[in-house]
């Protein structure tokens, strides 16, 4: 499947709203919050277009329990894919389509997804920055998604490490980016 980086559409946060509505009303009582993330949830940001929302439970009992609303109203539960703290689930048929994740907010891949959101949000430079390195990408390696994400990793980890984030957690999400089975999860309906 060819990447396709696009420009910003202002119809973006609104299909995060049309998600929200079909998922929170299900898991609001034992959820924190609901969040979109990805290049998509930054204004001005050029991205992919796909959704990613991320849920955030306060702790692995509330999120077993997400998990478990979450099958009832048709959302499949795949694991972490191989991502420690990074619950992932298939959209039922009908439902727009997102990257749908899960995990107690404490997680380094759940902090990963919230931190980078935050700080291209709040860096107007950074954020033409990675958008800018994102569309260059896109035309290099059109059809090999691999070296698109390695080509991002360095910004990534670079935005990351200015938050604060520790060398270990660093060097884990380095890893992340370097196994491809675990790079791209493979969004399927069941």
């Amino acid at each position: 499947m060819p990447i396709v980086v696009v420009e910003y559409d202002s119809q973006w946060p609104i299909l995060y709203e049309q998600l929200r509505s079909l998922i929170w009303p299900a898991i609001a009582d034992v959820a924190e919050s609901m969040e979109h993330v990805g290049s998509t949830s930054v204004p001005g940001l050029s991205a992919k277009p796909i959704i990613d929302v991320t849920i955030i439970a306060a702790d692995h009992d509330r999120l077993q329990q997400v998990i478990q609303r979450m099958a009832a109203i048709g959302y499949h539960h795949r694991g972490d894919l191989g991502v420690s703290g990074r619950e992932v689930f298939s959209i039922p048929t009908g439902s727009p389509y997102c990257h749908l994740y899960a995990g107690v907010r404490s997680a380094i891949a759940i902090q990963n997804h919230l931190v980078l959101r935050d700080r291209l949000r709040a860096n107007r430079d950074l954020a033409a920055a990675y958008s800018r390195l994102k569309k260059e990408l896109a035309l290099r390696f059109s059809n090999d998604i691999d070296s698109y994400i390695a080509g991002k990793t360095d910004f990534v980890l670079s935005v990351l490490r200015d938050a604060g984030f520790a060398l270990s957690d660093l060097e884990a999400l380095a890893e992340i980016n370097t196994i491809p089975a675990l790079r791209q999860p493979r969004f399927t309906r069941p």
